[in-house]
């Protein structure tokens, strides 16, 4: 079979990561089309590995040489790019978020159960990781007993002043949405918000650190310390506590030194860091599964689903009430 032709939309950080991926890293995909709002960027990313630059974003999901889009431009552009894929019938990898709210989601879920096939895949790479996938196969055993509570950690050394306490919610804490739903196999029927006394570091009116709690439908309880300026690392941990045991991933043992009565490490800066390896995974079993016009891995549901609770959370966080999530009936 020859190579997947990708054309890869927004080539900012994650997307330039993407490219190099599916350049270096990934077997059977050849990006080539490159788009993004900056002509200038897009030809930086594109000249090296030989990929055309094409300046309107429809232009090249339409382009005839082009069997699968990886979307990294902002969230606002996501509802019209993603409906273009479907519309032309090929699979389209989409970073979070799927559209920028819950019903505009919800009509892309729509919109793909019309065509009656899987074309979707949202990206959601801690799916992929090691530690994640271990943590759910371990509770999926049972080995541990039933699953009660889940702690979960995420923290930023740094955002820009213009991350609200709303976008902590639609940026950072919808990966813990969607991992809840991936390790515990639920939905999430309702999220609540506390906003304590906020770092120094955090612009007049933001709250930053943030406690969320997530309860499921189940009952069980998931609490998602977000704190997003903390000065030091990226940092994301997740605890199980079941009912025979707990289990803890994310303590970023990497390499320990000891010297001179002092030990100590290091921690990942940024979030590719942490997760390369994770994207890496994801871009080869969605190459792979592209190939065959199909997805693996976080569907437009999935992609809804986040999109909910993040809405549901942002109302929380504006009106400090527990705040109900509302999904729609299942196409």
């Amino acid at each position: 079979m020859s190579d997947l032709k990708v054309a890869v939309i927004g080539v900012g950080k994650m997307g330039a990561f993407h490219v190099d991926s599916l350049t270096k890293r990934t077997r059977g995909a050849q990006v080539v089309a490159v788009s993004d709002f900056s002509p200038e960027r897009a030809a930086e990313v594109a000249g090296p590995i030989g990929a055309r630059v094409v300046a309107d974003p429809f232009v090249a999901i339409g382009a005839a040489d082009v069997d699968a889009v990886v979307l990294a431009s902002p969230g606002f552009a996501h509802e019209k790019q993603v409906l273009a894929c479907l519309e032309r019938g090929i699979p389209v990898l989409c970073e979070k978020p799927l559209t920028m709210d819950g019903p505009t989601s919800y009509e892309v879920v729509r919109a793909e159960a019309e065509t009656g096939r899987s074309l979707i895949q949202v990206g959601f790479m801690r799916r992929f990781d090691t530690e994640y996938a271990g943590l759910r196969s371990l509770i999926e055993s049972g080995e541990l007993g039933a699953p009660l509570v889940l702690h979960c950690t995420h923290r930023n050394p740094e955002v820009p002043d213009s991350f609200t306490s709303e976008m902590a919610m639609t940026d950072s804490v919808v990966h813990e949405a969607d991992c809840t739903r991936f390790l515990l196999g639920e939905e999430v029927v309702a999220v609540t918000v506390l906003r304590g006394t906020p770092t120094s570091a955090a612009p007049a009116g933001v709250s930053d650190p943030m406690l969320v709690l997530f309860e499921t439908e189940s009952g069980r309880l998931v609490t998602v310390e977000s704190f997003v300026r903390t000065g030091v690392a990226y940092e994301v941990r997740t605890e199980l506590v079941a009912e025979c045991g707990q289990a803890t991933i994310g303590l970023d043992q990497n390499l320990q030194v000891k010297q001179a009565g002092r030990w100590g490490g290091t921690i990942s800066p940024d979030f590719v860091v942490r997760f390369g390896a994770a994207y890496d995974t994801q871009m080869q079993r969605w190459v792979d599964a592209a190939a065959q016009g199909t997805i693996d891995g976080a569907g437009a549901w999935d992609g809804y689903a986040a999109a909910a609770i993040c809405e549901a959370g942002v109302d929380a966080v504006r009106s400090g009430r527990r705040t109900e999530v509302k999904l729609e009936a299942r196409p």
